[in-house]
């Protein structure tokens, strides 16, 4: 008969691996594992005979941090003294008066280095918004403006005012223009004011800055500064053209300094043409697109590149009118043609036309955009802010980046 008892001795007893003996297990205490992480800078020291240094080897840059908080804690100091064989932290001194604190500082919230929560960087200051914020104010004769903005209103949605990008020389009494999408009238521009000022350049300076009433649509007026009103405008605004006429001597007038007569120098060269085009064409195909217009440059005079228009796939075959050209200076052609294209890319006219020979060819340079903002975007081009922009072709409006 087996023996259980003295099975379960021999079993007890033959255990190789000591899988059945008891093991009692030891907490680590607070203050030993503080003794452990000192004995791993004791022995950085013993390896290297130096103190850990603020490294780029993480392991030694924690323990240069870990050193740093020990120097500033008094009380651990203590506890580590009879295991401080390299005399580290001999000079941490117990804290009793407010200089002790300012020197113990373990967190480091008491530095008072360039880098703290008071040093702010890289926020913008707060500027003061220009005066005709606060001074706008309802306006008690509204009524007598009221017409004008709505007639002014119907005649930019009909297409017989113009918006183009606003310029100083744009301020003038009894004009309109658009800010942050408000109709405003620039009713008058008062007496002169001369402002002084401090530049940084040249010392104290004056300049002419009048207030001038204006009146918005939204039935407030204002009696900001001449300059306050440009300044704004330029940012988000626009003028508020006529007509046609005169969106095109207002265009001419902006769209370079060389433009102008009086400013042209013997070193301007000219260098070409730039048009806008429509086709004549009767072809259901053709005559059915809206606003399709060639934007274009030429080195001759632009009568003499069309004049044989219904021989040429570029002119889609046809007779051509001119709608509108900019003699131009200084002006690099293949950028401007690089960057019409670029910029209208998703309203290319996508056609073959046959030649004379029956050749099918792609004719280059035909957009579908509506006049004024083609207009808008040559004006750019020239006065060098096309990069601020791009064309919503989905909306057919330009869209400044913020």
């Amino acid at each position: 008969m087996l023996d259980f008892e003295n099975e379960l001795k021999k079993i007890l007893q033959d255990d190789p691996l000591g899988v059945l003996k008891t093991r009692i297990s030891q907490v680590t205490t607070p203050d030993q594992r503080l003794k452990d992480s000192f004995e791993e800078i004791n022995v950085f020291l013993d390896n290297n005979g130096n103190e850990p240094t603020e490294s780029r080897d993480i392991n030694e840059r924690k323990l240069f941090s870990r050193l740093k908080q020990l120097r500033k804690d008094f009380e651990k100091a203590s506890i580590l003294k009879e295991f401080d064989r390299h005399n580290l932290l001999s000079n941490v001194k117990e804290i009793q008066t407010v200089d002790d604190i300012l020197d113990n500082d373990v967190l480091g919230l008491l530095d008072d280095d360039e880098d703290n929560i008071f040093n702010l960087k890289n926020i913008p200051k707060n500027k003061n918004k220009t005066d005709f914020i606060a001074r706008r104010k309802p306006c008690k004769n509204f009524k007598d403006y009221e017409k004008n903005f709505k007639m002014i209103q119907k005649e930019i949605n009909e297409g017989k005012r113009k918006l183009i990008i606003h310029r100083e020389h744009h301020l003038q009494e009894d004009r309109y223009f658009i800010l942050d999408g408000i109709l405003l009238y620039l009713e008058k521009i008062e007496d002169p004011n001369i402002k002084e000022f401090n530049d940084k350049t040249q010392g104290k300076r004056k300049r002419f800055d009048p207030r001038i009433r204006c009146i918005f649509e939204n039935g407030l007026e204002s009696n900001m500064y001449l300059r306050s009103l440009g300044k704004e405008l330029y940012n988000n605004g626009s003028t508020v053209i006529q007509s046609n006429q005169e969106a095109l001597e207002e265009f001419k007038e902006g769209f370079s300094d060389p433009f102008n007569k009086n400013d042209i120098k013997s070193e301007d060269k000219v260098t070409g043409n730039i048009y806008i085009l429509s086709s004549k064409s009767e072809k259901p195909e053709i005559k059915s697109i809206k606003n399709l217009y060639k934007i274009g440059f030429c080195t001759t005079s632009i009568e003499e590149r069309i004049k044989n228009a219904p021989n040429e796939t570029t002119f889609l075959m046809d007779d051509v009118e001119i709608v509108s050209s900019y003699k131009t200076f200084n002006l690099d052609p293949q950028k401007f043609e690089s960057l019409v294209h670029n910029f209208f890319s998703d309203r290319c006219l996508d056609i073959k036309i046959a030649d004379k020979k029956g050749n099918f060819k792609k004719p280059k340079e035909w957009y579908i955009v509506p006049l004024q903002i083609i207009e808008e975007t040559i004006q750019l081009i020239i006065n060098n802010q096309i990069h601020h922009y791009k064309f919503d072709h989905l909306k057919d409006r330009l869209i400044k980046f913020t």
